[in-house]
């Protein structure tokens, strides 16, 4: 017997729920396998999210302001460097810390409590002012292998030679009373700066505090892993001109990837056009002073040859990713007021422990059999329908969770099983909502398959609108709250979504094949669809016929509508009857 639309419909809805189902569990076992070092902990097993700071605990950072002697830290300004702290960790993918500010009158410090183990580029974000300026290069120790334009393919002649050393001639230097005209002058190269050059040790105290040098001076410093000596033009552009940074692979012009990781730069209209217009300056020189050195807190982290002039450059250079996304991170959330060092760092104890997650279990677990057994008492066998989609709504959740918290380093906390749980009232509702309006179909005369469609019409626009409202709450507080109430927003959202993608493949395909069995179309009184219950009367296979009480209103409402006819309206119907009559009597 060849099928009917709705049943291959279903079946293709229920194939591709199937897709998605053991697509999540490849991501996952895939994610398990090639994770650096192997997952392969207490908390690390496969399939197992990662649990947050108020349920496994974490590292407690306490982090000193860094000031001059004699100056006093602002409340303004530690808020301000508990802002961006957040944003740094978050960005990193670490799930709600905790961060607050400690002490008062000049002994201000920032606590921060972050799950799990405390990584080196976590500390780097945290700590580091993220002063950033733009140097143009004078002199040099060693070539540069890295290039900042619209695009980091090198071209040929752009680089400088492997191995060449520029070395400063005494034709390069400039006598004191020499004024420089731009930042690219060798000028600013007087005697005493060459000296100092000279001598110049990137090991010394001198180099870790190079970022004290004025903007408006030439500085002597050195790359951020200690190994080429740089003279540098004065400030030229700084940070603040930045609108945003990503982190990205490098492509060729032709779209190619070239396997290394770069900085993309986005500046303001102002900065831009600045950035541009040096740009144009630098190309026409020759190495290095062609080269222009993007500066992190006085230490070099790159120097790229400017290649051709841009107002979005890329910078590449000696970038891993994660030096990149750091590095990325810092411009993009804007630079500390003020900069810190670690006074402290200790393991600490969770706030409420794995007891407080079973105990959250065991509530989201009671709901769920109220759900169970209201379901079943209220739709009978049809319940298994909402019992089964709460648990394909279960594992697809749980693969998701799975799946952020090593992916993304999402961190499971307390607030967000509570979410999880909502969501379990979420979901039951939008079954609720398509049976009774199954039933309400069955009601007004329709066979099961066509009030399994109808029904399904009216409910989708009932549960979109529902869903939409739980999803715009939950995305509000997502953008707007800190902390805990983040996790919360999450699971809500995430599990809003969830929803309609299981009512929709499973839920209603599931119903769709149901309505052409024998035990559902013939009403049992154990099927959900009991006549006597629906106040509907089955009279064959799919089929109704009006209840009594509908057949008295419609019989009612036919003479109230013969009262209210006209006289040409009585008279044709009258000639209507007459001719019915006749073509009776005639056969």
């Amino acid at each position: 017997m060849a099928r009917t639309p709705p049943v291959k419909k279903a079946r293709r809805s229920l194939v591709w729920l199937g897709v998605i189902i053991l697509a999540l569990v490849g991501l996952n076992v895939f994610d398990f396998f090639t994770m650096s070092p192997p997952a392969h902990t207490a908390q690390s097993a496969i399939f197992a999210p990662k649990l947050g700071l108020d349920l496994v605990g974490g590292t407690e950072v306490i982090l000193q302001p860094k000031v001059a002697s004699g100056v006093q830290v602002t409340g303004a300004q530690l808020d301000q460097a508990v802002s961006i702290i957040r944003e740094r960790i978050d960005a990193a993918g670490v799930s709600e810390p905790d961060i607050s500010t400690d002490g008062t009158g000049g002994s201000e410090k920032v606590v921060v409590d972050i799950p799990g183990t405390l990584s080196k580029q976590t500390v780097s974000s945290i700590t580091k002012a993220a002063q950033l300026s733009f140097r143009a290069v004078l002199l040099t120790s060693a070539a540069t292998d890295s290039a900042v334009g619209p695009t980091a393919t090198p071209t040929p002649g752009s680089t400088a030679t492997p191995g060449a050393t520029p070395t400063p001639t005494p034709s390069l230097r400039s006598t004191p009373t020499s004024v420089p005209t731009n930042g690219s002058d060798l000028a600013y190269v007087t005697p005493a700066v060459q000296a100092t050059y000279d001598s110049f040790n990137c090991k010394s105290a001198a180099a870790a505090n190079a970022n004290l040098a004025p903007k408006n001076q030439p500085l002597v410093t050195c790359s951020s892993d200690g190994t080429t000596k740089f003279v540098l033009g004065p400030v030229e552009l700084s940070g603040t001109s930045i609108s945003t940074a990503s982190s990205a692979l490098v492509q060729t012009s032709t779209g190619a990837s070239t396997g290394e990781w770069g900085v993309n730069i986005k500046f303001n209209s102002a900065g831009g056009a600045k950035f541009e217009a040096i740009g144009n300056r630098l190309v026409a020189l020759a190495t290095p002073r062609n080269q222009f050195a993007v500066v992190l807190d006085g230490q070099v982290i790159t120097a790229p040859v400017v290649q051709q002039s841009s107002s979005s450059p890329q910078i590449t250079g000696n970038f891993t990713q994660a030096s990149a996304t750091t590095l990325a991170n810092q411009l993009k959330f804007g630079a500390l007021p003020i900069s810190f060092t670690i006074l402290s760092s200790e393991n600490i104890s969770p706030t409420l422990g794995i007891a407080s997650l079973y105990g959250g279990l065991l509530a989201g677990g009671i709901g769920l059999l109220l759900v169970i057994l209201y379901s079943l008492f209220q739709y009978r066998i049809l319940g298994a329908v909402t019992i089964a989609s709460l648990a394909i709504s279960a594992v697809i959740t749980y693969l998701f969770i799975t799946y952020l918290s090593w992916q993304a380093d999402y961190r499971l906390s307390l607030a967000g099983v509570a979410g999880l749980i909502v969501a379990i009232g979420i979901t039951a509702d939008s079954f609720i909502v398509y049976f009774e309006r199954i039933r309400d179909e069955l009601r007004d005369g329709r066979g099961l398959e066509s009030a399994v469609e109808a029904g399904w019409k009216r409910a989708i626009r009932t549960v979109l609108a529902s869903d939409t409202i739980n999803f715009l709450a939950a995305l509000i507080l997502f953008i707007l709250a800190v902390g805990s109430v983040k996790g919360f927003a999450l699971t809500l959202g995430l599990t809003t979504i969830i929803d309609i993608v299981v009512v929709s493949l499973f839920t209603h395909p599931m119903l769709q094949l149901l309505s052409r069995v024998r035990f559902f179309y013939e009403g049992h009184r154990l099927s959900g669809l009991d006549p006597n219950a629906l106040g509907a009367v089955y009279r064959g296979r799919a089929q109704f016929r009006a209840p009594a009480a509908v057949a008295g209103r419609s019989a009612a409402s036919s003479r109230e509508a013969a009262r209210r006819q006209t006289i040409a309206e009585r008279k044709a119907a009258e000639a209507e009857a007459n001719l019915n009559r006749n073509k009776g009597k005639d056969s």
